[in-house]
């Protein structure tokens, strides 16, 4: 299977960002004729104030990003695994930060709301505090692909194994990270989370991230780019530097089952008491 993984400056502008993500999508699938393709975190509206993101908020299966991305897919018979978009949960105030995935007609296969919030300062004093406005989900979620099955993550989840070991016991082949991650915390943490989480789980990773700069009420902030897909060894095969853009890689099944009959971490698991 063929997969690209688009690379996004999103910003407070959600007519702009959809138009940028059709772009890209559609030159990718022109050019690269791609079997499945993921789009970043937040992809359809990053940045602006606590109103501004319930405003850009949808009730799936309503509004103007879900419904751009379940044509895109049916029209160019193509696997869309949505990054994450912003979505009102009914009979709560909080958003979710959420995955939805669509097959080659343009159905909704998969739904994941991110787990972890991030709540943290950042190296240069940036505050950022997620769980203000979004709530998070409770659970693991893979679906079908092709033949393979895809775990679904978002950002921030990187950072905790127990998400990703869930995936890998529910028979994960590749799982995707949409991603915005900071430019602080990515230079360092980047890639060598996302290459770990490849090793430990003998997966595929991707990454699909948001890059360049975006206003946070009255901040600029930035986001670390570096899309990325890691095989099941953990050699990043693809990726895209800075800017906008996109990248692509085959997904190997015998490599999957070479690396896990070599080292067979899943068959060496062992319950650890704390």
């Amino acid at each position: 299977m063929k997969i690209a993984l688009i690379q996004m400056n999103s910003t407070d502008d959600k007519d702009a960002n959809l138009e940028q993500a059709r772009r890209l999508i559609e030159d990718c699938v022109a050019k690269e004729n791609p079997d499945w393709i993921g789009l970043p975190e937040v992809f359809s509206f990053l940045g602006g104030s606590r109103k501004d993101k319930v405003a850009a908020a949808e009730e799936f299966p309503n509004g103007a990003a879900y419904q751009l991305m379940r044509d895109l897919a049916a029209r160019h018979r193509v696997h869309i695994h949505a990054g994450s978009m912003l979505e009102h949960i009914p009979g709560d105030e909080r958003l979710g930060n959420t995955t939805v995935a669509f097959n080659r007609t343009g159905d909704e296969v998969a739904r994941y709301r991110k787990i972890h919030m991030f709540d943290v300062t950042t190296p240069d004093g940036m505050i950022y505090r997620e769980s203000d406005v979004m709530k998070p989900g409770d659970g693991a979620v893979t679906y079908e692909c092709e033949g393979l099955t895809i775990g679904c993550a978002i950002c921030y989840d990187v950072r905790f194994p127990a998400l990703f070991d869930a995936l890998a016991k529910r028979g994960a082949d590749l799982i995707v990270l949409p991603a915005a991650f900071t430019l602080q915390t990515g230079k360092d943490h980047w890639e060598v989370l996302c290459r770990a989480r490849a090793i430990e789980t003998q997966t595929y990773f991707a990454a699909p991230a948001q890059t360049g700069q975006f206003r946070q009420g009255a901040e600029m902030r930035s986001t670390y780019g570096h899309t990325l897909v890691a095989d099941p060894w953990g050699l990043v095969i693809a990726r895209v530097s800075d800017g906008i853009g996109y990248t692509t890689a085959q997904i190997d099944r015998n490599l999957i089952k070479r690396v896990r009959a070599q080292i067979p971490v899943a068959q060496h698991k062992v319950d650890v008491k704390p």
